[in-house]
């Protein structure tokens, strides 16, 4: 039989009729019946893994390329990097992966950082997602409670996801979330609460079923829910968590472990402990120690510390990562036609004020922000100025006028 050129075969609509006629060997079919036929192979199958990702810019780089990329943006903490880039790459791996009934599947691994403030963990979750392209939210621990207590329920990390997503749920259910200050929700001691501790203990428990994986409502706006509300699934299933804290004071506990003190000395002289580091020793036995409850510890399964910043890490966060401090205030002087030129004894004593604050990486800005902050408010009304050089002495009398020289612990 003759084929019926210019017809489609499906709908039996003409060329002119419909945007595009696409021609096989024997038939055609119009654009509106082959995006009906896609819907429908989607529907069947499910969504491979370049359906999920690719039209979302998405693209998994293996291990060493993902270390490469964070090498651009963190100074140091080599170790903490290979561990997260070889958990990423298994993560979204595992979610390309098709199960069929007979195969092995692989579960989810999320991640726990241990490290002093300012060492860098958000940085490297962000960067991270970034790098990814998948959506990305951070979540303080300390405002989550119970639920029905005072404060934030634990489904509202995920209204930060999917906002962060544009609302689009699938996107959601393939990103990243940064739960920071894990440790500030651990419970008040090693044993379990026989009273309500709705803000370490109980959050714990609530937590349990997002790192686990499970289908949760969530109300789109955020704030508690309400029966009225419309709410919106997310599967948790494959969204990977990583957590971050400080756990000031577990190094006590990792030195009573290692049966020393934190004075240095080795497990009866056959093993030499570094004191500066004691973090490089850290279990999940010392987490569940410090106030983590074993549930959360085992779903955190892959553990990981960054190691304190000395002067010449801190120095190199200053100067050399891709978007570094310097390279900030140089461009934001350049906008206004200013050449900006700071010495390298300037660095030595910014670096040397953010090791006596006690406040990390994170504490380089304020300081810098304090000896530039009459320049940027000055300069940029001086149609004269191009050149702005700053020396040790104009550091050091900017950062005394600016009274964050005061600043100590606790403040």
């Amino acid at each position: 039989m003759a084929r019926k050129s210019g017809v489609c075969a499906f709908c039996g609509r003409k060329a002119s009729e419909v945007r595009l006629m696409i021609q096989g060997i024997d038939a055609e079919i119009c654009d509106s019946c082959a995006e009906q036929a896609h819907i429908i192979v989607k529907e069947q199958f499910g969504d491979t893994q370049k359906d999920k990702f690719a039209s979302k810019g998405f693209t998994l780089k293996k291990p060493a390329e993902i270390k490469a990329f964070l090498d651009q943006y963190v100074i140091g903490q080599d170790e903490a990097k290979r561990t997260l880039a070889v958990a990423v790459y298994n993560h979204y791996k595992r979610i390309s992966q098709k199960v069929e009934a007979d195969e092995v599947e692989i579960e989810k691994s999320n991640i726990i950082l241990v490290g002093e403030t300012g060492t860098g963990k958000t940085l490297l979750a962000r960067t991270i997602a970034k790098m990814l392209n998948v959506p990305f939210a951070i979540a303080d621990a300390t405002v989550l409670t119970e639920a029905g207590y005072v404060g934030e329920d634990v489904e509202n990390i995920l209204v930060r996801l999917l906002q962060a997503a544009d609302y689009d749920v699938p996107a959601t259910e393939h990103g990243i979330v940064f739960i920071d200050e894990i440790d500030k929700i651990a419970r008040k001691s090693d044993n379990p609460s026989i009273t309500r501790d709705v803000s370490g203990e109980g959050v714990q428990q609530a937590m349990l079923k997002l790192l686990e994986g499970s289908v949760v409502n969530v109300p789109p706006k955020g704030g508690r829910k309400h029966p009225e509300q419309p709410m919106v699934a997310i599967n948790t299933k494959d969204i990977l968590f990583i957590a971050g804290g400080a756990f000031d004071g577990i190094d006590r506990i990792i030195a009573a472990r290692k049966r020393t003190n934190v004075i240095g000395y080795g497990n009866g002289g056959n093993e030499v402990i570094n004191k500066d580091n004691m973090l490089q020793y850290l279990s999940p036995a010392d987490l569940k120690k410090y106030g983590l409850i074993p549930e959360i510890v085992g779903r955190l399964p892959i553990i990981t510390h960054l190691n304190p910043l000395d002067e010449t890490a801190l120095k190199r966060i200053l100067t050399e990562p891709k978007n570094a401090l310097v390279k900030q205030f140089t461009k934001l002087f350049a906008m206004d036609n200013i050449n900006l030129i700071i010495k390298d004894e300037v660095l030595d004593f910014v670096v040397e004020k953010a090791i006596e604050f006690k406040v990390g990486a994170r504490g380089l800005r304020s300081i810098m922000e304090a000896i530039l902050n009459d320049a940027m408010f000055e300069l940029p009304s001086d149609s004269t100025a191009t050149e702005l050089v700053i020396d040790r002495e104009y550091a050091e009398a900017k950062l005394e006028k600016s009274g964050l020289k005061k600043l100590h612990v606790g403040d």
